[in-house]
């Protein structure tokens, strides 16, 4: 008979434990789930958004997902978008994500998922940013931030500790209090050798650096004039909604899921509406692993993730096992109650 596995919790705490410090961990459990999903190992449908009529800026999000391998699993992230929150002092998302047994489909674990979507999201764009600059011949000094909140923080942290060594940083923020902090932020961790500049334009920004990193609440195109662009930077477009079709169209761009991508009104999505193709997408995150694209040095080089599930479970997975290794699982006794078919 199957033994019943059994239902644990794993809190917030225990995933920052499990991930803090441990950066080059995460980033090759990434790089790992996403060659899975290139070579058809793993299943990862359509998000499902529950919107409200009343509210409709906030939105909750089902992201399901199977991954084959060594991750082994099947499960969903649920996680909530409110910007409202941030004005009351409470970060933009919350998230709990359920692992399921790969054999017998019952949930193994519930996990505080916040942190492990800001990883995963950080770690995935740390991959490309390191793998798009190798091949272009060279990692940039100057990185600009666009939009500068959690995911920001984190996308930072996953840079330098995949190698990244930057000696200028530039920060834009519709906030100019959010700017300031993150520029403190970037000044407690990036050391003295690394000179802040607050940009109140964002065409100032995106000039004045090599590496930009759009990180924003933006629901649609706001930065539209190409010629910001001139000087071919590397593009980590993660928001997904800030480059205008010119934009796009006129620079190299690869995606994590091309099927993904082009749905929702993202950029490349409002691109493919206007020309009627998707030529303009050179390939994927996975064709850039596998060596069969490489970015120019020559155009803008633009990356522009969706966002997908199975990288959430590899990370829960990872997380999951750590904490599991070290004997603090906090399991819940007798989740299970009705397991006899006729009672």
């Amino acid at each position: 008979m199957t033994q019943v596995p059994t239902f644990a919790v794993v809190s917030g705490a225990q995933v920052h434990e499990a991930l803090h410090g441990h950066e080059d961990e995460v980033v090759t459990a990434i790089e790992a789930a996403y060659r899975l999903h290139g070579e058809g190992q793993t299943v990862n449908p359509d998000s499902y958004f529950l919107r409200f009529p009343d509210r409709p800026s906030d939105r909750i999000i089902a992201l399901p997902a199977s991954v084959k391998g060594d991750v082994g699993v099947h499960g969903v992230k649920w996680i909530s978008s409110f910007p409202g929150n941030v004005a009351e002092g409470l970060p933009r998302a919350s998230a709990v994500l359920i692992l399921n047994d790969a054999e017998t489909g019952y949930p193994i674990a519930c996990l505080e998922s916040s942190i492990i979507s800001a990883a995963r999201t950080a770690a995935s764009a740390a991959l490309a940013a390191a793998r798009l600059a190798d091949a272009r011949g060279e990692r940039p000094r100057r990185v600009g931030f666009f939009g500068v909140g959690l995911i920001a923080r984190y996308i930072h942290t996953y840079l330098a500790a995949n190698g990244f060594d930057f000696t200028e940083a530039g920060v834009h923020d519709l906030s100019a209090d959010h700017a300031e902090g993150f520029a403190d932020y970037l000044r407690r961790a990036g050391g003295e050798q690394l000179a802040i500049t607050v940009h109140e334009k964002p065409e100032d920004l995106i000039r004045s650096s090599d590496l930009v990193v759009f990180a924003t609440v933006a629901g649609e195109p706001h930065v539209t004039d190409p010629a910001w662009f001139a000087h071919n930077p590397l593009v980590l477009h993660v928001s997904l909604r800030d480059l205008s079709p010119e934009i796009v169209l006129g620079s190299w761009n690869v995606v994590d899921d091309i099927e993904h991508c082009m749905k929702a009104d993202t950029s490349p999505h409002l691109a493919e509406q206007r020309v009627g193709h998707r030529e303009f997408v050179a390939g994927t995150l996975y064709d850039v692993l596998t060596g069969a694209i490489t970015p120019p040095a020559d155009r803008p080089v633009v990356f522009s993730p969706f966002g997908l599930g199975v990288l959430d479970l590899a990370v829960a997975k990872h997380v999951y096992d750590r904490v599991g290794a070290a004997g603090q699982l906090h399991t819940v006794p007798d989740f299970f109650h009705e397991l006899k078919r006729y009672g």
